[in-house]
């Protein structure tokens, strides 16, 4: 094993010692006058109003919540909320990847106007990506800005999309192509609702914890190689490190590049792919988002084997941990999909990321050492999908 790696700059530890499981801990988001705070700990669902409460303009929330989490959470949060004197509205909207959509933004603004929002409001989003990101587009754009809170409740919430200020739906060309930049005003993260998680959502989640390793930290990647298991299986010592480590990581490169301009890019490794061949797959459930980027990042690792950045050792590797932990890594496994690599292609020059019609990619050198550029052959990246799609 290589040597221990510090805890990122941004990790506030407020416990003396060494980390552990038991600690709180808060990560820094440091953007000036939007700058916020992630604060991770086991229980903390059990105290969620009194780390709201302090931070509102006015004591009055909106919860936005889907069917399946307002059955764990919900009332005990209202219940919260009001015992400290917040009011407190809820819309609760279904669950799954297609509530991310025009459709059901319409739905949620046309709610809260109805509830009488006022610019001093504060939305809160308790669930998962596809809450968070729908209620963080709403709160971007009613009455041109209110202040939203992230209660992440899934891995892949909790460790990518509730932190960044990224908000967005799907559109039929193209995910996340409809959105805003948006930061929450804080984000609250309770490791232990990942027990209400089934093994799928989790494994999904995991996909964007092993990304942390792959683009920059070639020791977490290590560390995961022999905890991934305990992460996925809901220790909750393994499943917190993970977290507290991947917030870290993210807090600082969204401080450094809030808007994708450079650095920041590189947190999309595989996510070209992904997002294509969630489009293919009409944005159901039948693909997960985590799923998908398991397989974009192993594609990422191929192609740059491909192109001769990297080495062939470095994806079989990649793609051995993730299916070794029970993620698929084979887009031909995915049910009911016919997929050919002109479609793909197609998709992928859809994506937000294409400059002057080239698609920029995240690519690697190696694992922990992974750069943007737009020097991916056509004819290679062509023929490399035809063998993985045909």
């Amino acid at each position: 094993m290589s040597r221990a790696r510090a805890p990122a700059a941004g990790l506030k530890m407020l416990a003396q010692g060494s980390p552990d499981a038991e600690a709180p801990a808060v990560i820094s988001v440091s953007l000036g006058d939007r700058s916020y705070d992630i604060q991770i700990r086991p229980g903390l669902r059990y105290r969620f109003a009194d780390a709201i409460a302090p931070i509102l303009t006015r004591p009055r929330v909106i919860v936005v919540t889907d069917e399946t989490v307002a059955g764990h959470y919900l009332a005990m949060l209202e219940h919260q909320l009001r015992a400290v004197g917040v009011a407190v509205d809820s819309v609760v909207l279904p669950p799954g990847e297609e509530t991310k959509s025009f459709g059901h933004l319409e739905t949620l603004t046309a709610r809260c106007l109805d509830l009488g929002l006022e610019r001093r409001d504060t939305l809160v989003a308790l669930g998962g990506g596809v809450i968070g990101d729908l209620t963080g587009f709403a709160a971007a754009v009613l009455l041109r800005g209110v202040a939203f809170i992230q209660i992440p409740t899934t891995l892949l919430a909790q460790v990518d999309s509730s932190v960044g200020g990224k908000t967005a739906i799907d559109v039929p060309a193209g995910k996340n192509l409809i959105g805003a930049f948006h930061q929450p005003a804080r984000v609250l993260i309770d490791p232990e609702t990942l027990n209400t998680l089934d093994r799928r959502q989790r494994l999904a989640g995991y996909a964007e914890v092993v990304k942390y390793g792959l683009i920059r930290d070639r020791d977490f990647f290590e560390w995961l190689e022999i905890n991934g298991k305990s992460v996925v299986d809901g220790d909750r010592a393994a499943a917190t490190k993970a977290i507290r480590t991947a917030c870290a990581a993210k807090a600082e490169v969204v401080a450094r590049d809030e808007r994708d301009a450079g650095e920041r890019a590189l947190l999309n490794l595989g996510h070209t792919f992904a997002h294509a061949l969630e489009t293919a797959a009409g944005y159901h459930d039948r693909l997960l988002h985590g799923e998908a980027v398991a397989m974009g990042m192993v594609m990422a690792f191929d192609v740059s084997a491909t192109m001769a950045w990297s080495t062939g050792q470095d994806a079989q590797r990649v793609r051995a941990h993730l299916e070794s932990v029970g993620l698929v890594t084979d887009p031909r496994s995915i049910p009911g999909l016919t997929l050919t690599a002109d479609t793909m292609m197609a998709l992928m020059r859809n994506d937000k990321k294409v400059v002057d019609d080239r698609i920029n990619f995240i690519m690697v050198r190696g694992i922990g050492d992974a750069f943007r550029t737009a020097d991916v052959e056509d004819g290679a990246l062509k023929s490399y999908l035809r063998s993985i799609l045909n």
